[in-house]
This record gives structure tokens, sequence and C-alpha cells, in this order.
């Protein structure tokens, strides 16, 4: 699995603590884990939480991820960025529990962070605690296992009513958003580095470039 780690510009200053508690998790499955970054709050590539939600769409449609990682203050403008684009189902997520109920149940590929909250003293062990169960068993297997039927039948039912709803394509809606707010959003250090070796989607990559110029 390939996870992207996509942090925004409050909470820059945290994505050292949040990757490496990523990674020692990521780790013991086999998972690769790319940091998008921010990497700091003086970063030259400032990302908004919109802007996750393009990055994260960008990632999870191409095949550049398989999953992200973000998030926000609250984590509330990550979720609804996240959401408001096609092939990206994200959960919020502020405990252990709330991981395992999200893959569980909703069998999403994306969760958001309230990074500000509750990030004091042992904020790096509810991370990997979140982490862990997050991935902690193959995903969409339903929660409590005698719910799995109607849980699964529902999440088939929500993947209908997206291709219904989410009617525009991708390279379509990212040149019809402004294309400042697109470049500012793929224009972090390491950004071109992990999604040319990855992305497997031939017209996502040819828009990505062509809007990147």
């Amino acid at each position: 699995m390939k996870i992207a780690l996509i942090n925004e510009n409050s909470q820059a200053a945290k994505n050292a603590m949040i990757y490496g508690a990523l990674r020692k998790v990521a780790d013991k499955h086999g998972f690769e884990v790319f940091n998008y970054g921010m990497y700091s709050a003086e970063d030259e590539a400032q990302l908004t939480y919109v802007q996750n939600g393009i990055l994260a769409c960008v990632l999870l449609n191409s095949g550049a991820a398989d999953y992200v990682i973000t998030g926000c203050g609250t984590g509330e403008g990550a979720m609804l960025a996240c959401n408001s684009f096609p092939g990206v189902i994200c959960g919020h997520v502020t405990d252990p529990l709330d991981a395992y109920t999200f893959a569980q149940i909703n069998d999403g590929n994306a969760i958001s962070i309230n990074f500000a909250l509750k990030s004091g003293w042992g904020a790096e062990l509810n991370l990997e605690y979140i982490f862990e169960k997050l991935f902690a068993e193959e995903s969409g297997q339903g929660y409590p296992r005698e719910r799995a039927v109607p849980e699964q039948r529902n999440k088939r039912i929500l993947d209908e009513v997206r291709k219904v709803t989410y009617v525009q394509d991708v390279p379509a809606i990212l040149k019809n958003l402004d294309r400042d707010l697109v470049k500012g959003a793929l224009s972090g250090e390491h950004f071109l580095e992990y999604f040319d070796a990855n992305a497997t989607d031939e017209a996502i990559k040819d828009c990505v470039h062509e809007l990147l110029g």
C-alpha cells in the first residue's frame, strides 16, 4: 500500500511527529509512506486545507497513492475538502476507535485528523494508536461483525450514489478550478518526484504537467 501524508499550513510544524508515528506503523505492514508536506511552517509551498483536498484527489485518482492521511486544526475542513472530490472517501478521525470503525464500516481511502486538538503530552502516542487501528485488519469487514452484511451493502449503495453525484472527471475538475489554487496544491518540494514515480493514470498525469507548465 502507498500512503500519502499531507499537512496544511496551520499544523505544518507537526509534520515530523506525524510522519514518525505513521512510519512506525506502516513499516510493520510493509507499506510505503510518501510525505508530501508541508514539512514546516516556513515551507515555500503553503497548503490550505482546501488544497489538501485537491492534492488528495489527484493522488488517489491517479494511482499515486492508495490511502491519504491528512488533517488540519480541527480535522473538519480537510475532511470536507477531501469529500468534495470524486474518488475520495474521507473520515474524520480523533482517536483509535474512530479509525477502526471508519475502516471497518465505511471502508474509505482517506482520514482527516484534528491535529490542533488533544495535541499536548502523548499526542504522538494517540497518532500511533490511530494508525495501528486504522490498518489493523483488512478494511470493510464490518463492525460488529454481525452487522457486516448490511454495512457492506450500504457501502456499495454509497459508491453507486457517488458515481451519479460526482459527474466530472478529475482532469476536467482541475482545469475548471482556479489555476493558482491548483498549482499551489501541487507545488510541494517533492510532489513531482513522488507523483511521477507512482501515478498510473496517464490522463491525470498529462493534466498535472500541463497545469504546472
